[in-house]
């Protein structure tokens, strides 16, 4: 009996850190997309160092898996919380990855801000739609919502059409358009794609394990 009471502990744990990942995956783009808009050095430093949070959290998820599969002999909705929890736990560190990559850019350009005028709202709308994702993304997680898992792709659609919009403003005809300012916003404009690409991985995983099935709109992370 108190075998079997730490079997779902442990599966109780893999959820937990599932859910701790995606609170930092989601703080992670919180406080990136400030640090871009205020060109605040401090902050972006402060999303590098934590990204290590990540790497430790999903370490131990992995951990914690292949030691319940080796020790245990899970079936039906156990089995499909551990083989599908460790993708979703890469999707989550990935994304922190990105957040990562945003905040870099940011400290690259610092004392400037790494993006001109005319695009800061749509960027600035970027890193909502994205801290939007994974905030569904913590909840799902946390309540295991199946429903709201499966809404997450409608906000990859919304991502989708902001980066359209921003390579139509920075294509636009302008006078003082620089190499490196070009460069530096597609690269914004992937980090927020790759990471709203990887939320939608994520939200299907979760999906699956809470339905053995899987959501109707197909996206891959």
């Amino acid at each position: 009996m108190q075998f079997r009471g730490q079997y779902h502990a442990d599966l109780d744990r893999v959820w937990g850190l599932l859910f701790d990942l995606a609170e930092l995956a989601r703080s992670a783009m919180v406080l990136a997309a400030t640090a871009l808009a205020d060109a605040d050095l401090a902050l972006a430093e402060r999303v590098i160092a934590d990204d290590a949070l990540l790497d430790a959290r999903r370490r131990e998820l992995e951990e914690l898996v292949f030691t319940v599969l080796a020790t245990q002999q899970p079936v039906a909705g156990d089995l499909r919380l551990l083989t599908a929890a460790l993708p979703a736990g890469a999707g989550l560190e990935r994304m922190g990855d990105l957040a990562a990559h945003i905040a870099r850019a940011a400290r690259l350009r610092y004392p400037d801000n790494a993006v001109p005028p005319q695009l800061r709202d749509t960027i600035a709308r970027m890193g909502d739609v994205a801290a939007g994702l994974a905030g569904d993304l913590v909840t799902a997680i946390k309540t295991r919502d199946a429903e709201l898992a499966a809404t997450v792709p409608a906000g990859d659609d919304a991502m989708d059409a902001l980066h359209r919009k921003m390579f139509t403003i920075l294509l636009a005809p302008s006078r003082d358009r620089r190499v490196e300012t070009a460069i530096d916003i597609s690269l914004l404009g992937r980090f927020h794609e790759r990471f709203a690409d990887q939320a939608v991985g994520v939200a299907r995983r979760i999906y699956f394990i809470l339905t053995a099935r899987h959501p109707d709109t197909h996206r891959d992370g």
